[in-house]
């Protein structure tokens, strides 16, 4: 086992080793899934808090689901009604946490950097389930696994991001990993919402999407965040659809076995035509949900392990 880590807060710290591995894992999970038994006693006896101080159904669920089937005891905590609400410092919210010897904390907040503050403050594993516009790590991985099934590989594809990426942390991470797995990543955006900045990763910045999307391998939308805005990005909603919303006119620039993907929830109409979005031929938005259970599930499995052989004194258990 070469995955190492104490915590998986970003895929910055990956090697490709470790995305392989956890990938490979996935892909066992995936097959448990779809079996008629679909749980396995990984995490049996460890304890699992979920704390969402965003909202997120399809995150929380699928990290609920994971746990639950991996066969740990898994406590959602209303952080929207919480302590937090009253004044608490997040600090104060970790000592309490480390008072329940939680095992493993999924933690999803608002803002860049407080789930590693939190890692820092805990004795458990701790997992990003996204923070601000810092990182999506699980979510990176689970597009990574999708890809990789879909296309039978994961390195030297063309891959197109189209959108919101100035606010997209799903964005952020993929581009990390993609990078690492030697891939070219095209930037398909307005200006205004596609800073400059991400050239420094390497990637290819357009502003027209025939440009962006030609023989592309792979088109990755993003939702328009209108939550994490705050002037005028787009000038209506129309005016972005009409030239950066994803239409079979605009799809028939890129490969024609190229997979359509989008991290959800969608806004059909504005970042992509109802019709391409349940395209079975073309579409993998819906294995992206399914991978994203076993995505979480090979990575809590494999966090739990180093839990395990530190608590055993470096011994495996």
């Amino acid at each position: 086992m070469t995955f190492r880590a104490k915590h998986l807060l970003g895929i910055e710290p990956l090697k490709p080793d470790d995305i392989r591995e956890i990938l490979d894992l996935a892909d066992q999970y995936v097959d448990l899934n779809r079996g008629a038994v679909k749980h396995s006693d990984a995490l049996a006896g460890l304890t699992q808090i979920n704390m969402f101080f965003e909202n997120s159904t399809r995150t929380q669920a699928s990290f609920e689901l994971a746990g639950k089937r991996l066969g740990a005891d898994v406590m959602n905590m209303a952080m929207q009604a919480s302590s937090i609400k009253k004044g608490e410092t997040l600090i104060d919210t970790a000592l309490t946490l480390n008072a329940m010897h939680p095992d493993l904390l999924v933690v999803r907040h608002p803002h860049s950097g407080a789930v590693d503050l939190l890692a820092q403050k805990v004795n458990c594993a701790v997992l990003n389930a996204g923070d601000g516009r810092h990182e999506h790590p699980t979510q990176a991985l689970l597009d990574a696994l999708t890809i990789r099934r879909a296309k039978g590989r994961l390195h030297r594809l063309s891959i197109a991001i189209c959108g919101d990426i100035a606010h997209s942390r799903v964005a952020r991470s993929n581009i990390i990993l993609l990078g690492k797995m030697e891939n070219r990543v095209r930037l398909v955006g307005p200006p205004t919402l596609v800073p400059g900045q991400f050239a420094e990763f390497g990637c290819e910045v357009y502003d027209d999407m025939a440009e962006g999307l030609k023989d592309v391998d792979v088109v990755m939308m993003l939702r328009l965040q209108r939550e994490r805005m705050d002037g005028g990005f787009i000038p209506s909603e129309r005016e972005y659809y009409h030239r950066y919303g994803l239409d079979a006119e605009k799809l028939a620039h890129a490969k024609p076995d190229a997979i359509v993907m989008h991290p959800g929830p969608m806004n059909r109409g504005v970042e992509i035509d109802g019709e391409i979005a349940d395209d079975i031929n073309r579409s993998v938005i819906q294995e992206q949900v399914e991978m994203g259970v076993a995505v979480r599930m090979a990575a809590m499995d494999l966090l739990a392990r180093n839990l395990r052989e530190r608590a055993d004194g470096g011994v495996m258990v």
